[in-house]
């Protein structure tokens, strides 16, 4: 798709000594070249407010706020594809392929749920609703126009909606289930993995087994909380590392660059239920992607 149907990123230009909305674009993003600020602003892909294109010249002024559209060349192309299981004129619920990050982050524009869904569907007002991380598949919630995003974004944030996940993982012989894992999770390092340490609980999961097949069992977890990386910390630490977790218990010291198709994170986002707040009417959704063993 064009970056034209996705929604700009927007940055009020902070205080400093610049001369040009282009010179403090070049400080602000070192990362990207004056080159490139160049080519998108000819392209008129960096804007005021009004959506009317900043040429090079522009002069700076603290505060200004600037449109632009992420850009990333040469993306490679994920190749599995999302389904939508469900849309009405609020919502749209779709089933995520693994490795497909949900919304544009990093090397990521073009290939996210996001950008395909807008193509898609021609609606540039897709917000997603919740996310789940790129490595996990299964259902995510899409809000389809902004006047009734708001009442169910506040399902999640009130913890009012009952999500369960599926996984496979090593055999926990030593517990009795249902299981109730409780811990305090924080930041670790490297800054993308998640730990649990010492002292009051602000994670908790519900954990039954739903399939055994010697030492790998299949799980059906139920988040209460929404920890980053939550459900794979917890199994983790319990020793039921999720096959195909090169994060937790250790970061892979084989690790690639490049993802592996052929191992996929075995989590998957199985089911949604809530009560609508528009019709009072109970809904629920289920994923129709399924974990091989």
């Amino acid at each position: 798709m064009s970056s034209s149907a996705m929604r700009p990123s927007t940055l009020h230009l902070p205080q400093g000594e610049w001369a040009t909305v282009l010179d403090c674009l070049c400080d602000h993003f070192p990362a990207i070249d004056r080159a490139t600020w160049l080519e998108r602003m000819a392209r008129g892909r960096v804007q005021d407010a009004e959506g009317v294109p900043i040429a090079a010249t522009h002069p700076y002024r603290v505060g200004l706020k600037v449109r632009y559209f992420r850009e990333v060349q040469q993306e490679t192309p994920i190749p599995f594809e999302e389904q939508v299981l469900w849309q009405d004129e609020h919502l749209l619920v779709v089933d995520k392929p693994h490795f497909l990050p949900v919304m544009p982050a990093g090397e990521y524009v073009e290939q996210t749920l996001l950008a395909r869904l807008v193509r898609r569907t021609g609606n540039p007002d897709l917000v997603p609703i919740h996310r789940i991380d790129r490595l996990t598949a299964g259902l995510v919630l899409f809000s389809v126009q902004p006047s009734t995003r708001g009442a169910y974004q506040a399902l999640f944030r009130q913890r009012e909606v009952h999500k369960r996940y599926e996984a496979i993982a090593l055999a926990l012989r030593q517990l009795e289930f249902p299981y109730v894992h409780r811990s305090r999770m924080v930041e670790g390092e490297p800054f993308f993995r998640m730990q649990e340490v010492a002292g009051e609980a602000n994670s908790e999961t519900h954990i039954e087994v739903l399939e055994r097949r010697g030492e790998l069992w299949r799980y059906g977890l139920s988040p209460v909380t929404g920890r980053k990386h939550q459900l794979r910390v917890h199994l983790a630490g319990l020793g039921a590392p999720i096959q195909g977790d090169d994060f937790y218990p250790q970061l892979s010291s084989a690790r690639q660059q490049r993802d592996d198709y052929s191992k996929p994170l075995k989590l998957l986002a199985r089911g949604l239920r809530f009560i609508d707040p528009l019709s009072a009417q109970e809904r629920e959704f289920e994923s129709r992607l399924q974990l091989l063993w």
